[in-house]
């Protein structure tokens, strides 16, 4: 294995934090705190605002869902740009600037009156949400660990289950109390908050920018010779035009493509869908915690054995049981049934994103992971946009969501076939040579 480099101080938090322990932990719980912010105002609070959002201002379903579309598309255009740069230079500028901007602009929200200054607000969300949250984490963790990557983006996913399973709660009684002009400021602030001391204090972008190496290894034991094939695989560098000619990338991003089309359509529309049969929207609202809940569950369990599993198998059982589950969910009138499969449907919605990662890393390895994964990661965000606003058209032209919810499960069925396809070139075309360079950071960079 490539020995580390000389050692820089470690950030500030290292002075407090217990020792005996591989920093790299440390890593992922600070990125589990920056997911459970960005992503949980982000992401969970989009099916918070969307109803207040349209009752205030007579605004059609349809209009208010162009919001989050833009929201997820802008994102991950944002992610394919930035991808490179943090390979080259890391993570931690863009995560700082765009945490900044992340919070003033959901603060924002609640002061809009007209479409056009919500689709503006939701654009500048998006770019910061691009910059500071999933390309930035995943490239970290990425080169912090091989052999227990799963089981550190399941302790920094669970930040995103989190944030719902905590603010989407808060975010829903502040509205209550005081509308979304006292909702939105308090969350926004909050993202600030947490994010910079976090970004200043724990997160380093590459072990060996502090004199380790991941996993813990030590550069004085040489790792046994299937180890060091997979070490490196994980050194090699591809540039995108090599990346985009195999049949894994195809794979993975048409899967993802459509299971995020399917699954944030779902989700964004999950809340205003089960008001009537819960009674109210802050039962509603509650379903949001209980998927996040389930997420959480399944999360930390996948990610104890994930490590040791075929991962397209895996992510094949996760998109059928999701699909399964929101067929049956728009299905069944009975409240204790509901809340029994948003709880499954919640077993399966985080795992999907962590496999999404996982995969990427697993077949294009380190070094070239955030050009590579930015390119799925738009793909994905694309189909994260299009799905709430097209469950939005189509219930607008059935009068209910039966309609646009029986074809996300079959789009997430479709995913599931995809995935299979899903796996290493046989044969690459070496891009580059491997090499400490290539995974180190420059220094000072993040």
């Amino acid at each position: 294995m490539t020995a580390p480099t000389p050692a820089r101080a470690l950030p500030p938090a290292a002075r407090f934090l217990p020792g005996g322990w591989f920093y790299g932990w440390y890593v992922a719980i600070a990125c589990s705190l920056l997911m459970m912010v960005g992503v949980g105002v982000g992401y969970y609070g989009l099916p918070i605002f969307l109803k207040p959002l349209r009752d205030a201002h007579g605004w059609s379903t349809a209009e208010v869902s162009w919001a989050p579309a833009i929201y997820f598309c802008v994102s991950g255009l944002t992610a394919a740009i930035v991808g490179p740069y943090v390979d080259r230079y890391g993570p931690r500028r863009f995560m700082l600037i765009g945490s900044i901007i992340n919070g003033a602009s959901a603060a924002l929200i609640g002061i809009v009156d007209q479409l056009w200054q919500l689709y503006l607000v939701y654009f500048v969300f998006a770019v910061a949400f691009g910059m500071s949250s999933n390309i930035a984490v995943n490239a970290i963790l990425t080169r912090w660990f091989i052999r227990r990557r799963a089981l550190a983006m399941s302790i920094s996913f669970t930040g995103v289950s989190l944030g719902g399973v905590i603010l989407a709660p808060i975010a829903s009684r502040l509205i209550d109390a005081g509308g979304l002009e006292l909702a939105t400021p308090i969350l926004g602030a909050l993202v600030i908050i947490t994010a910079i001391p976090v970004i200043l204090g724990v997160i380093v972008f590459d072990p060996r920018d502090v004199g380790m190496l991941p996993d813990g290894d030590s550069a004085d034991a040489p790792p046994p010779a299937a180890r060091q094939a997979v070490i490196e695989a994980q050194m090699r560098t591809w540039t995108r035009a090599e990346a985009v000619r195999t049949v894994g990338f195809w794979g993975i991003l048409v899967a993802f493509l459509l299971v995020l089309i399917a699954q944030t359509g779902y989700v964004v529309h999950q809340v205003t869908f089960l008001e009537d049969r819960l009674g109210s929207r802050s039962a509603a609202a509650f379903t949001i915690s209980v998927t996040a809940f389930g997420s959480i569950i399944a999360r930390l369990a996948v990610g104890i054995f994930a490590d040791n599993v075929d991962r397209r198998l895996l992510t094949v059982i996760l998109f059928v049981v999701q699909a399964t589950a929101i067929l049956l969910i728009i299905h069944t009138e009975s409240v204790p049934a509901t809340w029994a499969l948003t709880l499954v449907f919640g077993l399966t919605i985080g795992n999907v994103y962590m496999m999404q990662s996982l995969l990427v890393g697993e077949i294009f390895g380190m070094v070239s992971f955030g050009a590579v994964f930015g390119l799925i990661s738009l793909a994905g965000q694309v189909g994260s946009g299009l799905g709430p606003i097209g469950v939005g058209l189509i219930h607008d032209a059935t009068g209910g969501y039966t309609v646009p919810f029986t074809i996300t499960a079959i789009l997430t069925y479709l995913a599931a076939v995809a995935i299979l396809f899903a796996r290493p070139a046989k044969s690459p075309q070496q891009a580059g040579t491997p090499g400490a360079a290539a995974v180190r950071s420059p220094s000072g960079a993040d």
